[in-house]
């Protein structure tokens, strides 16, 4: 194989869908990377760790999607602070030694949220108790927010979400999703984040719509409910297509060790997805 043949790709399951192709084929262009491809590869979480072993050294990096994220920390033979205190990873850089793990989800969250100016004063609420809610918890500590509510069906099954985040000196609280006092808690918060489906919150959404800054994961369908009554009310929108875009950003730089040419895959992405949305930088 020539010598200057790189490889990257994304691994998930399904993962024909992912746009990840569309931001890192547009930054190797952009870096005059001639030599370099990036693809899907299905994968689930029993198969990566196979996978990722069998890989020669002209692969470069790896981007990883649901259901991979947990596998890809556990084969990583070095993993950096943030993403073991998430719990996850969703990018592996080859090394010398294997494989580095990093979690650049939490770049989304936190370039997603300051390109629509939301700040770090007062509190966060995080809706859902999963893993991009763990992200979310260390982008808002990385935001400069001190506590946080996380709204979860089971408290329970919060509490990963609940060491996550005191890892990052975050203190939360759980409230139970049945009982939330969702005005009170939307209506007094500086940013919110909803981690679920759309329909999950259908019902909340016009107490939902009163949190300044929103930042919904949810990118298709859309536009959702939610965003769209934030939109009429007049608040300030993030989308997963941001935090898409925003992560995508410290995945390439580590890939390539070059800047990432963010107003290219900005653009790339803005195309690929009919100009839907605005995509701040």
């Amino acid at each position: 194989m020539p010598t200057n043949v790189r490889r990257a790709a994304v691994l998930g399951s399904p993962v024909a869908h992912s746009l990840s192709p569309v931001l890192h084929g547009a930054a190797y262009r952009a870096l005059g990377l001639t030599g370099w491809t990036y693809e899907r590869v299905e994968a689930d979480a029993a198969a990566l760790p196979d996978l990722v072993s069998s890989l020669d050294s002209s692969w470069v990096g790896l981007s990883v999607t649901m259901p991979g994220k947990q596998a890809a920390l556990s084969v990583a033979t070095d993993a950096t602070e943030r993403a073991v205190a998430v719990g996850a990873a969703n990018t592996l850089v080859h090394i010398d030694s294997g494989w580095r793990a990093d979690c650049t989800d939490v770049d989304g969250v936190v370039g997603a949220l300051r390109a629509v100016g939301c700040s770090g004063s007062g509190y966060g609420v995080v809706l859902g108790a999963g893993g991009t809610a763990c992200a979310a918890l260390a982008g808002l500590a990385d935001l400069g927010f001190a506590d946080a509510y996380v709204v979860a069906r089971e408290p329970a099954r919060a509490e990963p979400a609940v060491r996550c985040a005191s890892k990052f000196g975050l203190a939360v609280e759980v409230v139970r999703w049945a009982s939330a006092p969702w005005e009170e808690l939307a209506g007094g918060a500086a940013v919110l984040v909803n981690t679920g489906p759309a329909e999950a919150v259908e019902q909340q959404v016009p107490a939902l719509a009163l949190a300044p800054c929103v930042l919904d994961v949810i990118y298709h369908p859309w536009p959702t409910a939610l965003a769209t009554a934030v939109g009429a009310r007049g608040g300030r929108l993030a989308t997963g297509l941001d935090m898409l875009l925003h992560q995508a950003f410290g995945q390439v730089e580590q890939f390539t060790g070059r800047r990432a040419p963010r107003s290219a895959m900005r653009d790339a992405l803005r195309d690929a997805t009919g100009n839907r949305m605005p995509l701040p930088l």
